[in-house]
């Protein structure tokens, strides 16, 4: 069930807690062992601490979720402090979301957690406006995309995981742009933009107005996005989006996907990860699938 993904990083499988749906692990180990997990993701750290957006800030919708949080964080070192150690005494990946309205801001945030015992690799979420860049998100334009990679890249020696939007209009220009600067993986994708209103009061049910969109409703499209780019880089792709069965991941491991991330389903079900990878262990024992990396990229199109 052990998964290369990227950067030499190994994780005993190929299924991960996708950022900001997972808290720190604490949250959610009354109800999930966290030592069956392949890799947990944290919740985004940015440089200062954050307060987020006001409410309301989720909204349920058809067969997915809305929500303006605002990346609320305690900010990289009360995270370092406070946060990090519940995590280190658990046999798993610790990978870190790491975010920033500026290039200098990665930058300082990186550093600091490349310097902390216990981490072993980094998601740079680039689907953040560049604050001096008149706004303008970091992961829509291949130049930014490139150059905040590799100024990443360029501070620390942990595996660095480049996570995409599916904000563009051709997000394989974007993966090979990241691929081109240095970056050991990518991860896709992060919600979709949507709102919802409220016809009583004609007024939003989020007080940002918008959101991010995820769950099942997205899945599909991940999954053509993960098959487009798997097909266009070399480094490994891992797939997030809509994953809440075993049979979901399947599909991303089939179209290309070195692993998964299990993100809005925790909210449905906190058991979902685990399922995953007792479902995924159980179909590979049916069809006589002896390692993962056989079954990865299997996908027929010529059926």
């Amino acid at each position: 069930m052990a998964v290369d993904i990227g950067g030499g990083l190994i994780i005993k499988n190929p299924v991960m807690t996708a950022s900001g749906t997972f808290g720190y692990g604490e949250e959610y180990s009354p109800y999930c062992d966290i030592n069956r997990l392949g890799a947990v993701i944290v919740k985004g750290v940015s440089l200062e601490p954050r307060a987020g957006n006001p409410p309301p800030r989720i909204m349920e919708t058809p067969c997915g979720m809305l929500n303006a949080i605002g990346l609320e964080n305690p900010g990289v070192k009360i995270f370092i402090k406070e946060k990090l150690p519940f995590l280190r005494q658990y046999d798993i990946a610790i990978i870190v979301n790491v975010f920033g309205e500026t290039l200098d801001e990665y930058k300082q945030v990186v550093e600091i957690v490349s310097d902390t015992e216990g981490v072993h690799g980094l998601e740079i979420n680039i689907s953040c406006p560049n604050v001096k860049k008149g706004g303008i998100v970091f992961g829509t334009d291949p130049d930014m995309a490139y150059e905040i990679t590799k100024e990443v890249k360029s501070v620390t020696d942990l595996p660095v995981v480049v996570k995409l939007t599916p904000s563009v209009t051709d997000i394989c220009v974007i993966a090979e742009s990241v691929q081109a600067a240095g970056a050991d993986a990518i991860s896709l994708i992060n919600t979709l933009t949507g709102m919802s209103v409220d016809i009583e009061q004609r007024t939003p049910h989020l007080k940002n107005v918008t959101g991010g969109l995820s769950g099942p409703a997205i899945k599909p499209i991940a999954l053509r996005m993960v098959w487009q780019v798997a097909k266009r880089v070399t480094i490994p792709v891992i797939g997030v989006g809509g994953i809440t069965s075993t049979r979901d991941a399947l599909e991303f491991l089939i179209v290309g996907a070195r692993a998964v991330q299990i993100g809005t389903a925790h909210f449905i079900n906190p058991h979902a990860a685990v399922n995953i990878i007792d479902g995924m262990a159980d179909y590979f024992v049916k069809h006589n699938i002896k390692d993962v990396n056989e079954f990865i990229g299997t996908l027929d199109e010529g059926r």
